[in-house]
C-alpha cells in the first residue's frame, strides 16, 4: 500500500496544532493527546520508536520532531481498516518523510562552519546497559552514518538498528527488495570498516569519565595524558558561533594541550558535572559557571578513545530533559 497524502498540498498542511478540529484528533507531538482514537493510541504506543528512526537517520532533534509532525498529519488520513501492520506503516511514513529531510540536510551541510556532530541527546543511565541501542546512537556511529548516502542511511538504519524486512524497507525507500538487499550489503560493508570497536563496560567508562574529569578542572597535563589513548581523536562543533577546532585534533598531547590551553589563555575555571549523552558517558562542561557545552567520550581498554564537544547553542536546546529512544 502506498502511503496515502505523499504529495500532499500546502492546504493539507495546515492542520498542525492540539487545537485542530480534524476528526476531533488531537496533534500527539505535542501534550495532554487525546488516547482514545485509534489513530492517536497507535501514533503515541509507537512515538519513541519513530522518534529513534528519524533521529537516528537525520542526526538532529529539532528535525526527528518535525518528521514526528509530518508523520502525524499523513497517519490522520490513513483508513486504519486497510493497514494490517500499523507499526511498520508508521515506520514507512517517517522514513519517507526523514528521507526527504535528510537529502535536504545533506546540501546544507556542505556550507557548515568547521566540525558538524549530531544534536546530543541526554539519555537516561540505563540506556548505556542496552548495548544495541547505545551503539546505534552513539556519536561515534552516527558520525559514521554520515559518510553514506541518504538511502544507505535509511536502509542501513531500518535493517541493522531496527531489524525491519528487506520488503518493507523497499516500500518505504521505493527500491526493489533485491536492491534494497544490494544497498544493504554496501552500507553495512562500509559501516564495518569505520565502526568504532567495542567500548567497556558503563562502570570502566565512569571510572574514564572521572579521571578525565579531575585531570581537566584542575589542568593536570599528566592526568589527561594518562587517561587519553595515543591515539584519541577530538571532534568539536561551534557552528560559527562558538570557538571550537576546525578539524579534528589527533593524539594524546595534542588534545590535551588543545583543552589545557584554549581555558587557560582565556582565564576561565572550568567545571565539568557527569551525565550521559546519546547512551555515551558525557560532561557538561562550564566556564566561569556558565554552560558551555556537552562532551560525549568514547572509552576502549579503559581508556578515551573519542572525544565529540558539542558547543553550538543551536544544538543544546534536549540537553535538560532526557530523551526517551528505543529500538521496539
Amino acid at each position: 500500500m502506498n502511503e496515502p497524502g505523499a504529495d500532499r498540498s500546502g492546504a493539507d498542511q495546515s492542520r498542525t496544532g492540539p487545537s485542530g478540529t480534524d476528526r476531533n484528533r488531537t496533534d500527539p507531538t505535542g501534550t495532554n493527546p487525546s488516547r482514545n482514537d485509534p489513530a492517536t493510541h497507535a501514533f503515541v504506543a509507537h512515538r519513541n520508536l519513530l522518534f529513534t528512526v528519524a533521529y537516528e537517520m537525520l542526526g538532529s532533534a529539532a528535525d526527528a520532531e518535525d518528521v514526528l509532525q509530518e508523520t502525524w498529519l499523513r497517519w490522520i488520513e490513513v483508513d486504519l481498516e486497510q493497514v494490517r501492520d500499523r507499526r511498520a506503516y508508521l515506520v514507512r511514513i517517517t522514513t519517507r518523510q526523514a528521507l526527504n529531510r535528510l537529502r535536504a540536510a545533506s546540501r546544507r551541510r556542505e556550507a557548515y562552519v568547521g566540525q558538524w556532530l549530531p544534536e546530543p541527546l541526554l539519555t537516561a543511565p540505563d540506556v548505556a546497559e542496552d548495548v544495541e541501542l547505545a551503539e546505534s546512537v552513539s556519536m561515534a556511529m552516527m558520525l559514521v552514518l554520515e559518510t553514506l548516502s541518504p538511502t544507505e542511511r535509511a536502509v542501513f538504519v531500518l535493517r541493522e538498528a531496527f531489524g525491519v524486512g528487506y520488503d518493507e524497507i523497499a516500500a518505504a525507500v521505493d527500491k526493489t527488495p533485491a536492491a534494497v538487499r544490494q544497498i544493504a550489503h554496501r552500507a553495512r560493508r562500509h559501516v564495518d570498516a569505520r565502526r568504532p570497536r567495542r567500548v567497556v563496560s558503563p562502570s570502566e567508562a565512569r571510572t574514564a569519565l572521572e579521571a578525565f574529569r579531575r585531570a581537566l578542572e584542575a589542568r593536570d597535563l599528566q592526568g589527561l595524558l594518562d587517561v587519553l589513548a595515543p591515539d584519541v581523536v577530538l571532534v568539536s562543533d561551534g557552528g560559527g558561533v562558538k570557538r571550537a577546532a576546525v578539524r579534528p585534533v589527533v593524539g594524546a598531547g595534542k588534545v590535551a594541550r588543545f583543552y589545557l590551553g584554549g581555558s587557560a589563555r582565556a582565564g576561565f575555571a572550568v567545571t565539568c558535572e557527569p551525565t550521559s549523552v546519546n547512551g555515551d558517558p558525557a560532561l557538561a562542561v562550564r566556564l566561569d559557571g556558565e554552560f558551555d557545552g556537552v562532551m560525549a567520550l568514547r572509552v576502549e581498554d579503559g581508556r578515551i578513545t573519542g572525544l565529540y564537544y558539542v558547543r553550538n547553542p543551536e544544538k543544546l536546546t534536549r540537553v535538560t530533559a532526557e530523551t526517551p529512544l528505543t529500538l521496539r
